[in-house]
């Protein structure tokens, strides 16, 4: 990864930064470096704020609510607007399958947090949206998250 960013920076392509600085953030989460993760994950939403290129941008706002969560300590008053604004974002570039993602996140959140009627409700507008591709695994988790919430929906 380290020499994919390599190239990238040495070839100008900042766009090319942003698509990876994020794979590199999720590697480091992974091995339970999340604060790395988070310094990796800046840089990337810097690059996109001075090029202006938003290709993932509410992936990288995700990404960073996952990486709060991983950190030691309750993080998850800052998560959620991370999260929240995944979800804008999404909706702003009209990208139904991000916004799923980022609700489904959001969701996940909010029945940890007890919030289960209201992540229900949020979960399933979005999910209903969908007609076709339910063997994608974004739609089976978000699915298996709306089991999991079907109690609390009343």
């Amino acid at each position: 990864m380290q020499q994919g960013l390599a190239y990238s920076r040495a070839t100008g392509s900042e766009v090319g930064r942003i698509l990876h600085l994020p794979w590199l953030a999720a590697a480091y989460a992974r091995v339970g470096r999340a604060k790395d993760g988070l310094a990796v994950l800046a840089e990337a939403q810097t690059l996109v704020s001075t090029t202006g290129a938003r290709v993932g941008e509410a992936g990288l706002h995700v990404l960073k609510g996952w990486l709060l969560l991983a950190c030691p300590g309750d993080n998850q008053g800052e998560a959620e607007p991370c999260l929240r604004r995944a979800i804008e974002v999404a909706r702003c570039q009209s990208a139904k399958s991000l916004e799923l993602g980022a609700i489904t996140s959001l969701s996940r959140l909010w029945h940890q947090q007890g919030k289960k009627r209201k992540a229900h409700q949020m979960l399933s507008k979005i999910y209903n949206w969908f007609t076709e591709g339910f063997d994608t695994a974004d739609l089976k988790d978000a699915k298996a998250l709306l089991e999991k919430l079907e109690s609390f929906k009343g």
